[in-house]
């Protein structure tokens, strides 16, 4: 994963910014499954259905973990570059380190899709992973050679008029402009163009390329936040204030061009880029401000834990089979419980995967790209 594989855990670090990592890192490894379950016992069935994407255009919950993610990338990206280029650090030398961080990131995320599994023939190259080396590469590469925040407020309206331009004005053979569905979105033409192996929807692919370069948007939105929490001369209060303001605005800015340009997360077009940013905004204001400024801690190391190896846990919920494993070891004590049995193998879950965590993060175990 990386040529270090081991790192000793930074003094100093952002701690709002590893547990707002962990909190969305947590519904992908069973938290989106536990409250499934949960709904499906209390009777909210509308709470199972935000664990789900949205078929097409509009919003849920589900498709929100995906684009945090990216826009918590971002937030790293000012400390991690910055600091660099302060000590004079040249930037071919960090825009190389971004470049090999993009291709692990791809070989990866190819191998998430399982397609050492079923061969390469029909393999998706395509991939979450993928999509988040591209989206911080290019991010990165902005940030090296525009480090000002006016200059990278430029490029992201460049990129959310630009795509937005493609996206509703640009013809696609058979169809037209504008066509915002999956068959005739300009997204799913190009990947069928260009993009070798299985597409994910058939005819278009979430993770393709229109969607990745896109996608760049929310990590660049992290760059800002990280920005603003970097300052020193900033007190928190106003940091806050930055992130907030800018989080709202970015929401009532997508909330009013979807009357024309919907909000779909599988084509990332610009409103739900927007929308999706405007919400990492707040969330990591809300995180810092309960973290770093307020310093209510104790609650937040179950999911610092987790935010620490990230990556790792990710590729690990993919690669082994959690479920057969719990139930293995614990199903003899679900099966009595009858409808909560399935509740209780879920909490094991989150537990057996939390405890390995733990066990890395005391012996200062970081696997990192």
């Amino acid at each position: 994963m990386t040529t270090k594989s081991l790192r000793t855990e930074p003094q100093k670090r952002l701690q709002s910014l590893d547990v707002l990592r962990g909190f969305d890192m947590f519904w992908i490894t069973g938290g989106g499954y536990l409250t499934v379950v949960l709904s499906k016992l209390t009777g909210a069935e509308w709470l199972a259905g935000q664990m789900e994407h949205a078929e097409w255009a509009g919003f849920h919950f589900e498709d929100l973990i995906f684009p945090l993610f990216m826009f918590i990338a971002g937030v790293a990206i000012p400390f991690a570059i910055g600091s660099k280029l302060e000590k004079n650090v040249p930037a071919k030398k960090l825009v190389g380190k971004a470049f090999k961080r993009m291709l692990i990131l791809i070989v990866l995320g190819i191998l998430y899709n399982g397609t050492f599994k079923n061969g390469f023939a029909d393999g998706r190259i395509a991939s979450v992973l993928g999509q988040i080396g591209i989206g911080y590469f290019l991010a990165s590469l902005i940030t090296i050679y525009f480090p000002g925040i006016k200059s990278r407020i430029f490029w992201l309206a460049g990129i959310l008029t630009g795509f937005g331009i493609l996206q509703l004005l640009v013809p696609v053979p058979g169809f037209g402009a504008g066509v915002l569905t999956p068959e005739g979105c300009i997204n799913g033409y190009i990947d069928r163009l260009f993009l070798p192996g299985r597409l994910h929807g058939g005819t278009f692919d979430p993770e393709g390329i229109m969607c990745s370069l896109s996608a760049t948007g929310v990590t660049l939105m992290g760059t800002f936040a990280g920005s603003i929490l970097r300052k020193r001369q900033t007190t928190d209060w106003q940091k806050i204030g930055y992130m907030a303001a800018t989080g709202v605005g970015f929401i009532v800015l997508a909330l009013l061009f979807s009357t024309f340009y919907p909000i779909i997360k599988k084509c990332w077009t610009s409103t739900f880029n927007m929308l999706a940013g405007g919400i990492g905004f707040l969330l990591m204001a809300l995180f810092y401000l309960i973290i770093d400024h307020w310093k209510i801690r104790g609650w937040d190391f179950y999911f610092r834990v987790i935010g620490m190896n990230s990556i790792f846990v990710y590729l690990f919920v993919r690669i082994v089979d959690m479920q057969s494993v719990t139930e293995f070891f614990f199903g003899w004590l679900a099966k009595p419980l009858g409808d909560a049995g399935s509740l209780f193998l879920i909490i094991c879950s989150l537990a057996l995967i939390w405890l390995l965590l733990y066990y890395m993060y005391k012996k200062k175990i970081f696997l990192r790209v």
